[in-house]
């Protein structure tokens, strides 16, 4: 890298705010490569994220802010202070503990709220589910998962009711967001499952595409859907 930011004048060009577009780029490119389970481009991935940390890093040492050793000292010394379960003598009883334990020593840190470290940029989905999951680990949560599906039906049914567009978007968002929070009980990564659902619509409608034995908009909906099941059946 300081080969790069003395020689290359592209690297040489780049601050933090022209890399951060590329690093969503690259975070999004190595979510694809988990949801494919493929070993080969995770490796490749993981580099070129390692790859911008230490490009974030070397900007910092330009002006004098921290180096990547201060990264990495840092992030073990936040790690030890939030492992006190095994750096000190705290007991634990298993892995909902320990989340409950790091939240509590995050406040303990200075943090205001529990939602603090959750940035406002994620995708909506994620956010979500990544807020009830936050709000859980200091008790914000009911005790039973029938009552989080009464929830899911009463926001149904506010959906149904609702008459202008406003309160339709409205009532529609707090059912997501209840359908999202039920996802959690289950044990549903809400995000991985639409994110398969998606993988598996685009390749239905490709196959569709690909066996189509005229223009798609010359093809009745019933055509077509007998291509849909036919793809099903190959998967």
């Amino acid at each position: 890298m300081e080969e790069l930011r003395a020689l290359c004048p592209w690297d040489q060009k780049q601050d933090w705010d022209s890399l951060r577009p590329l690093t969503i780029e690259e975070t999004y490119e190595l979510a694809d490569a988990i949801l494919k389970s493929d070993a080969k481009e995770v490796e490749e991935e993981v580099g070129d994220i390692f790859l911008h940390l230490v490009f974030y890093s070397k900007i910092a040492e330009e002006k004098g802010l921290f180096d990547v050793a201060d990264v990495i000292h840092k992030l073990c010394d936040k790690l030890v202070d939030r492992h006190p379960h095994i750096y000190g003598s705290v007991e634990v009883n298993g892995a909902e503990d320990v989340k409950k334990n790091w939240e509590e020593l995050k406040l303990q840190s200075g943090k205001k709220s529990v939602l603090e470290g959750v940035p406002d940029s994620l995708p909506a989905m994620i956010k979500a589910y990544r807020m009830q999951e936050k709000t859980a680990q200091v008790g914000f949560e009911w005790s039973e998962k029938e009552e989080v599906w009464a929830k899911v039906e009463e926001e149904m049914h506010e959906f149904k009711e609702a008459e202008s567009a406003s309160a339709k978007e409205m009532e529609f968002g707090d059912l997501l967001f209840s359908l999202i929070n039920y996802a959690r009980y289950e044990g549903i990564d809400p995000e991985m499952a639409l994110a398969r659902t998606n993988m598996k619509f685009k390749s239905r409608f490709e196959f569709i595409e690909a066996h189509a034995h005229r223009p798609l908009k010359e093809m009745s909906l019933e055509e077509m859907d007998q291509l849909w099941v036919t793809a099903k059946k190959e998967e």
